[in-house]
């Protein structure tokens, strides 16, 4: 095998290995911020397509299917405002330690592609930490400056505990009590030098029940005591009772996190001002640049499916990806190589999206909507 071709086939066998089970722990997530760009597809013409062999033909779909299911992410205005504040926020953080540092509650809906938004920031500033300070730290242990930790409906301070241990891969995560898995998740936060601590799926926490509350409590902790930036992401955090205030002490204990939390949001996609259409259409672009169809046309998405494609994915950016994945797949498997409304109709998208396609696609086409900004139309 050729050097470009062992090299290629690294980078395969790199991206291959990455799934979210892997996120759980340290190496996982490394390969996810060491990962190489994945290799393109060529674009081929349908003449060029039917000169290719049979085992050169499954090869090439076998490289589309893998490339279309991985299209993001996307640099969109949503994502470029959220990391902008990100840095803000983190970077400011650098206090001396005898200063708690302030935590960021990311509470947005579901389809708008929090946790993709999040990993590529976390990504980007585990390279440059480790651009900036070296793979060791002064002391010889390994630097991870990322710890991810994903929480479940049942989980209390010792699972919190024992999921930071489980990333970093601590022989004492089997057992001990809460107070023990702390200490040593401490020690692992300082041996790593970790900067950034994210906690997913918050809002799987029950926060008015007692976990909840000792998890709350936990919180305060590491704010306190461990010299990270503490990032939680979920849905509907404020209305669970993340920044509550009042009398009782279950939400004194609540209102404590919140004065420490700065939220922040992720807004769908919308077409009710220039500026929101023009950001739908740029999107748009970005993504149609991105297909590998040979059947594909300059303004195949942004002019031909903008109306389509908005009340399809009701501006989600999750649902929308979703949709143009599938369709590709279908556009490849058939050999259509295009996406047009035809084949898009016949490719199911997720519930909530399609429960809310008919009121759009009735405003679309009466006028009460549109979605081209009106210079492109």
């Amino acid at each position: 095998m050729s050097k470009p071709a062992r090299a290629q086939a690294k980078e395969v066998d790199l991206r291959s290995r990455l799934d979210h089970l892997t996120l759980s722990r340290k190496e996982g997530f490394q390969r996810l911020a060491d990962a190489p760009p994945r290799p393109r597809p060529d674009q081929l013409a349908r003449r060029q397509i039917k000169q290719l062999g049979e085992t050169a033909l499954e090869e090439y779909n076998r490289g589309r299917r893998n490339w279309h299911a991985n299209l993001g992410p996307l640099r969109t205005p949503q994502m470029e405002a959220l990391h902008e504040d990100l840095w803000d926020i983190f970077d400011s953080n650098a206090q001396d330690g005898d200063k708690a540092k302030g935590s960021i509650a990311l509470d947005a809906f579901p389809g708008l592609g929090k946790t993709t938004a999040v990993l590529a920031f976390a990504r980007k500033l585990h390279r440059r930490t480790i651009r900036e300070e070296g793979e060791l730290t002064d002391a010889g242990h390994e630097r991870w400056p990322v710890c991810r930790v994903g929480l479940t409906a049942n989980t209390g301070m010792r699972d919190f505990n024992r999921a930071i241990l489980e990333y970093y891969g601590h022989p004492g995560r089997f057992r001990g009590t809460a107070a023990e898995f702390g200490y040593r998740a401490l020690d692992c936060v300082l041996s790593a030098e970790t900067k950034l601590l994210i906690v997913d799926d918050l809002h799987f926490l029950r926060w008015r029940d007692r976990s909840g509350i000792e998890v709350s409590n936990h919180f305060k902790y590491i704010a306190n005591e461990f010299p990270v930036t503490l990032l939680m992401i979920g849905v509907g955090l404020e209305a669970k009772g993340l920044f509550s205030e009042g009398g009782s002490y279950a939400n004194a204990v609540l209102a404590q996190t919140g004065r420490r939390t700065t939220p922040l949001d992720l807004a769908p996609f919308t077409i009710d001002s220039e500026q929101g259409r023009t950001d739908w259409r740029n999107t748009l672009l970005a993504i149609e640049e991105r297909v590998v169809l040979a059947e594909k046309r300059p303004g195949m998405l942004a002019d031909n499916l903008s109306d389509y494609l908005f009340a399809r994915s009701t501006g989600h950016i999750g649902s929308l990806m979703t949709l143009i994945n599938r369709g590709c797949q279908r556009a490849v498997r058939t050999g259509a190589e295009r996406l047009d409304e035809s084949l898009l109709d016949q490719v199911k998208n997720d519930a909530a999206a399609e429960t809310a396609r008919a009121e759009l696609e009735h405003a679309l086409a009466s006028g009460r909507l549109a979605s081209r900004p009106e210079r492109a139309a």
